[in-house]
């Protein structure tokens, strides 16, 4: 059953792509094994021309990335509610997630058989907060975000002592 809130998400994603004269085509659907909590809402496929499909999945995704801050932003104001929620097309989300975790992993095992820290590359606010929520029970080692917008990137260390002196932000980020 579809709550009244995510219902409203995704009557006000639907709005947005009619005004882009994208046609009918958005569902609430079960979210995967999602660390975050997020509500998924899926763009139909099927329904998208290939320009249209192109024009949100074109640069890593960046306008389906877009979408989303913007449908998160607004609920967020009109709700009062910090419920979470990702927009998905043609798996491009599902796809990410298992990279991620894979890159997570990866550093993970570089940080134990190192020693040393590990900064990844360029990611999204999003993409930084699913690597510290799959990171975030390992005993030995702790994540945090460095640096500002645009130049913001995670870190994983081996956890000591001095790791509480940086502020772990992974609710925030």
């Amino acid at each position: 059953m579809i709550d009244t809130q995510t219902d409203d998400a995704r009557t006000w994603l639907q709005s947005v792509l009619q005004l882009m004269g994208f046609p009918d085509g958005v569902q609430v659907v079960e979210a995967p094994d999602d660390p975050g909590g997020q509500r998924w809402l899926e763009i139909a496929e099927q329904a998208l021309s290939p320009t249209q499909k192109e024009l949100l999945l074109s640069r890593e995704g960046e306008g389906l990335d877009a979408l989303q801050f913007l449908l998160n932003t607004t609920m967020h104001l009109q709700t009062d509610s910090n419920q979470p929620y990702t927009v998905e097309l043609a798996g491009h989300r599902l796809k990410r997630q298992q990279q991620l975790a894979e890159m997570a992993w990866e550093a993970a095992a570089q940080v134990r058989s190192s020693g040393e820290e590990f900064v990844f590359g360029a990611l999204t606010a999003a993409e930084r907060r699913q690597i510290h929520m799959l990171l975030q029970d390992e005993p030995d080692l702790s994540t945090f975000s460095r640096g500002k917008e645009p130049e913001r990137r995670l870190v994983v260390r081996p956890r000591t002592a001095d790791a509480a002196e940086e502020s772990p932000d992974a609710a925030l980020d």
